[in-house]
């Protein structure tokens, strides 16, 4: 997904008319980022 997100950027950024682009890989990125930050369900393993 943070790929996804940078290779929209580059692309965002290199056609202009296609500004949508940037602002979607932007928030991709982030989102990314943040699942890759944030543990999400259980992913903690428990050993006894």
């Amino acid at each position: 997904m943070v790929t996804l997100g940078i290779i929209l950027i580059i692309v965002g950024l290199l056609v202009d008319s296609l500004s949508i682009l940037l602002t979607i890989g932007i928030i991709l990125l982030i989102v990314g980022l943040i699942l890759n930050l944030v543990p999400i369900g259980g992913t903690r393993r428990r050993v006894f």
